[in-house]
């Protein structure tokens, strides 16, 4: 099925990507797919080379020549472009990777303390946002735009993307009085 497929289509069906996706998550969250990945680390191997050898072995499994399922992932942008569940599957799918190859290159200690202050980033996040709400969308704009400034003022660095809601007030008021308007 697998190679009639490939020469009557330039791409693998939604069903053999979702099925791809689903595989991968579970492989790669496996203390075993996890050791294989850190070990390949350790003896100098790249982690995206080992998390594609992954997927490849997955393309076999399914009897899809793993070099045609690889640049069918190269092509999902273009084809399910309009398809936001399959986009937001695609960059999960993509995310799992990108975890599975910082767990491998940070260790396992190291990896959780990351996940953990991205979290704490997210929460505090997400109390800016909905302190923003409570503006006006111009003062929101406003609010934005200092918060581009900073972030790119700080190379993106994560912090960078939080205002206290001190920081938020000032923008505000700033915008307000009349000493402080932007020419």
């Amino acid at each position: 099925m697998g190679s009639q497929l490939q020469s009557s289509s330039e791409m693998l069906s939604r069903e053999q990507l979702l099925h791809l996706f689903d595989r991968f998550s579970f492989l790669t969250s496996q203390p075993d797919g996890k050791k294989r990945i850190a070990d390949g680390v350790e003896d100098k191997q790249e982690a995206v080379a080992l998390t594609t050898a992954i997927q490849e072995e997955i393309f076999l499994e399914m009897g899809i020549d793993p070099r045609f399922g690889i640049s069918s992932l190269g092509k999902l942008n273009e084809k399910y472009e309009n398809d936001q569940d399959m986009m937001i599957r695609f960059y999960k799918f993509i995310a799992r990777e990108e975890m599975a190859c910082d767990e491998a290159e940070l260790g396992a200690d190291e990896f959780v303390e990351r996940m953990h202050s991205q979290e704490k980033l997210q929460e505090q996040q997400l109390e800016m946002l909905k302190h923003m709400r409570k503006f006006p969308l111009d003062d929101q704009s406003a609010i934005l735009e200092k918060l581009r400034q900073q972030m790119e003022n700080a190379d993106f660095e994560g912090a960078a993307s939080v205002l206290s809601s001190e920081q938020i007030q000032e923008i505000v008021r700033r915008r307000v009085s009349p000493l402080f308007k932007p020419r």
